[in-house]
Formats: structure tokens, C-alpha cells, sequence
């Protein structure tokens, strides 16, 4: 299947993911759902790590078995799991603290932060098509982040909005390190996922220990939820396809995160219609607005 095609079912699933993950830190502490969530991933891939010998020659297809990796690769792939962790510990309180609505569209924007990084570190050149998606797009943000203060400023802590921007900035800085661990190392898909899932499961263990143990703040206890699990799984088919996108030869991280990042039709559409979020003209119109430099920035390439 074409990578551009693969990009799009990514998104897809990236807009179901947001759902899960608004539904389980609703109410909830983070922590505790960040770990289990990651574990689920995790224990979902341990299996097939443990018996990738015996799996090779069944059924399972080979795109599924993870290849094996000495020590400097296992480093390149624990980069990621502690790059990634970052942007979720910001990403998941500041979900927990803003309408779903409302934190979508500002994850957006991470095309322009991708296509801004890929200049500057893998010398990419804008078209001029490009540079007028750029602008439209942060035009869009600052116009849906700004001006009523009854929008966002009273209602929603602007801390959190500034949490959700460093989330995004990281995961631009992870899109552009996806590209190098598929394309220039060539690990395949399915060795990047199975140990960034171990990995990042294994990064967790301590803060939710530290949870337990009381060391930070429990303001919120925890329930188990049955969306927790779901994160997981919902999450595992959208990095596999989008890690199988990336993988293909010519696929462009310009172009693939920008389709990727459509999955803020999917979040914006469930937090007005299931989650029964307030939908404000300037909500559509800066999401409309950003769409739109989205579409552009992907016409230019």
C-alpha cells in the first residue's frame, strides 16, 4: 500500500487514540494510566520478542517479527522511548486539563513544527506553496489561541496550553527522528514499536512507582477504565502504519505528518459530538484555518 495512503489510515486511528486518551485521564490520575497504558502496549509485544525464532517460519507475516539488535541500537530506540515520554507526560496533563476540542487543533500544528525542523537538520527546501501553508497555519493557531479571554484564558489555565505547544514541538523532534531510525538505520517497523513499547513501559515504572509511593502530587485517584487498554491498542495501529509509511523508500516526513495530523478532523468531531464539548466560532474557525494550512503545506510537496 503507498505510504500516502498508509499516512491517512494513521490519522484515522491517531483521531480514535485522543478519544481513549481524554476518556481515561477524565477524572483520573495520569500517571497511573500513562503506565498502564504503556504496559498493555508493552505486553503485547513481549510475546512476539520472546519467541521471534519460532514466529518467523508460522504464519504471523514477517513485517510483524522484530529483527534483532545489538547495543548501540537498542540506545537509538531508547532515545525515542525517552523523547516521546516527555511529550506524553506534557500531552496527557494538559488532555486532562483542556477539551478535547480545544488540545487537538493546537497538535495540529505539528506539520509546520516538522517541516520547520526537516529545513533546518535535513535541509529540506520549502516550496513557496510550503512557506504560505506555514503561515496560514500559525496564522490559524494564534488566532484560535488568542483573543476571548472566555475561550481560553478563564477557562482553561494557559499553563496547560503552553504544555500541549511543548508536547507538539517534541513530537515535530520525534517525526524528524522516526525518519532517521526507518530510513537512514533502516530498522523495520515492527523492531521500532516492539522495543519502544518495552522501553517506554519501563521509563514509566518508576514515576508510577514514585505515584504509589506518594514522591508526586495525587491530587486525583485512580480508576481503571476500560478506554486504558484501548489507548493501547489504538495507539499500536496507528504508529504501525504510520512506522510501515515511513519506512517505504521516498516517503517524505513533510508530507506524511501533515496527512497524520488530520486525525484533529476525528478529535474535534468526537469532542463536539460525543464528549458534547462547546463548538465557539472561533473554535471552527481556527481549526478551519489550520486545515487549511495543513492541505497547502501537503500541495506543495
Amino acid at each position: 500500500m503507498h505510504w500516502i495512503i498508509l499516512a491517512a489510515c494513521s490519522a484515522l486511528f491517531l483521531g480514535v487514540y485522543d478519544y481513549f486518551k481524554k476518556r481515561s485521564v477524565n477524572q483520573n490520575a495520569v500517571l497511573p494510566v500513562l503506565f498502564f497504558a504503556n504496559l498493555v502496549g508493552a505486553l503485547i509485544w513481549t510475546p512476539v520478542l520472546l519467541f521471534a525464532s519460532e514466529l518467523r517460519s508460522s504464519w504471523l507475516p514477517s513485517s510483524l517479527i522484530p529483527e534483532p539488535l545489538g547495543f548501540t541500537d537498542h540506545a537509538y530506540i531508547i532515545a525515542k522511548s525517552a523523547l516521546v515520554s516527555c511529550a506524553w507526560m506534557l500531552s496527557y496533563f494538559a488532555l486532562k486539563a483542556l477539551p478535547l476540542s480545544i488540545a487537538a487543533p493546537i497538535r495540529a500544528t505539528s506539520p509546520v513544527w516538522t517541516l520547520m525542523i526537516a529545513i533546518g537538520v535535513l535541509g529540506e527546501s520549502p516550496t513557496s506553496t510550503q512557506l504560505i501553508g506555514i503561515t496560514l497555519t500559525l496564522g490559524a493557531f494564534w488566532y484560535f489561541s488568542s483573543g476571548k479571554r472566555d475561550d481560553l484564558e478563564k477557562e482553561h489555565d494557559p499553563r496547560w496550553i503552553l504544555a500541549m505547544v511543548g508536547a507538539t514541538l517534541i513530537n515535530a523532534c520525534s517525526g524528524i527522528y522516526d525518519k532517521y531510525l526507518l530510513q537512514h538505520l533502516e530498522f523495520s517497523p515492527a523492531t521500532v514499536q516492539a522495543w519502544f513499547s518495552i522501553y517506554l513501559a519501563v521509563i514509566m515504572l518508576p514515576l508510577y512507582l514514585g505515584w504509589l509511593a506518594g514522591l508526586w502530587n495525587r491530587r486525583s485517584p485512580f480508576r481503571w477504565k476500560w478506554s486504558i487498554p484501548m489507548i493501547a491498542i489504538s495507539l499500536l495501529c496507528a504508529d504501525f502504519i504510520y512506522f510501515t509509511a515511513m519506512h517505504q523508500p521516498g516517503a517524505l516526513v513533510s508530507v506524511i505528518t501533515p496527512i497524520r495530523r488530520c486525525s484533529v478532523i476525528i478529535s474535534f468531531l468526537i469532542g463536539i459530538l460525543i464528549l458534547k464539548e462547546s463548538s465557539s466560532r472561533r473554535k471552527i474557525l481556527g481549526l478551519a484555518g489550520i486545515l487549511t494550512g495543513v492541505i497547502v503545506i501537503f500541495l506543495g510537496n
